[in-house]
């Protein structure tokens, strides 16, 4: 099979070696350009080390990429975690058409956070979806997909690294076998299932601690380990990483306001929240690197508020 992969980051990289791993052919390779100042780009420096072409157009819609998928005279088209806008008269180009890998089960949670939203509002399941991309976001019909649980504390981290991250490059070479095998079926998502969601960003992960713990736990979860829930500690802004839940019943009624530190030991932060507290372990002070919140307690002098 010849292949064009169109990518970035350490998913793009990934799909790369799977398939070169097999035997495909890998005719060449799209990224984004990087922006100065910004990490290189793992998948373009593995393609570059492996003498393959590289593209990086500022835009897929340019007569210049499109003459480039052209010469190519690629089969297939594998989009591998792609955030560049992809038109069809670029995507349609290889012989198969192109396939592309979302990490939900579409149509919920369309968009470039999709892990994140999903534990975020306490879902138990997500999964991943390979489908045929059209000029909607991620609103193409569905060649593939693949459940995966959400377990009641893994992160956004965990989640993905662990499962949707190695899962995504197994159905990539799954899909790609049965499109170009003409073996595949393609069925229409339901729009009236559809959920869109935007960037996970500042406002989407700041704590509101008069929700009720889970929800707060939940987000916490779905920022780590990035961006990162945040939040204001003695003046200074946070954000918190590794936490464990603590409802109501762990210790008896909350005692304080949500908000206000309700414990300090040698390794932890407990904070209140509605219905329980959070036990905060690892967080990062602004300007600063990531650090035991037990360490940031005593730098400050943090004591349980008085009530």
């Amino acid at each position: 099979m010849r292949i064009v992969i169109i990518g970035q980051q350490d998913f793009g990289k990934a799909a790369l070696q799977a398939f070169l791993a097999r035997g495909d052919e890998v005719a060449g390779v799209f990224c984004a350009p990087e922006k100065a100042g910004v990490k290189a780009d793992v998948l373009r420096e593995a393609a570059q080390e492996l003498g393959l072409q590289v593209f990086q157009f500022s835009s897929l819609k340019s007569e210049y990429a499109l003459r480039a998928m052209r010469e190519l005279d690629a089969d297939l088209g594998v989009m591998a975690y792609v955030l560049q806008f992809a038109p069809q008269d670029f995507v349609n180009i290889p012989r198969h058409g192109t396939i592309q890998y979302h990490p939900s089960l579409l149509p919920r949670h369309r968009g470039p956070s999709a892990i994140s939203w999903a534990i975020a509002l306490g879902e138990t399941e997500t999964g991943l979806t390979v489908f045929r991309p059209n000029d909607g976001l991620d609103e193409g019909p569905v060649i593939l997909q693949k459940p995966c649980p959400i377990g009641p504390d893994e992160t956004l981290g965990e989640l993905y690294f662990n499962k949707l991250f190695p899962m995504g490059v197994a159905a990539l070479l799954e899909a790609a076998d049965l499109v170009t095998a003409g073996r595949h079926q393609e069925h229409p998502q339901d729009e009236s299932q559809a959920l869109y969601e935007g960037w996970f960003r500042a406002e989407e992960s700041h704590i509101n601690w008069a929700n009720h713990i889970d929800h707060v736990y939940n987000l916490v979860r779905a920022c780590n380990p990035a961006p990162g829930a945040w939040t204001m500690l003695d003046g200074v802004k946070v954000w918190l990483y590794d936490s464990r839940k603590h409802p109501v019943g762990a210790f008896g009624a909350v005692a304080g306001k949500p908000g206000a530190i309700a414990a300090v030991s040698d390794t932890a932060i407990q904070i209140n929240a509605q219905g329980g507290r959070l036990e905060v372990l690892k967080l990062r002070p602004e300007g600063g690197k990531k650090m035991s919140a037990g360490e940031f307690a005593r730098q400050r002098g943090l004591a349980p508020a008085k009530h």
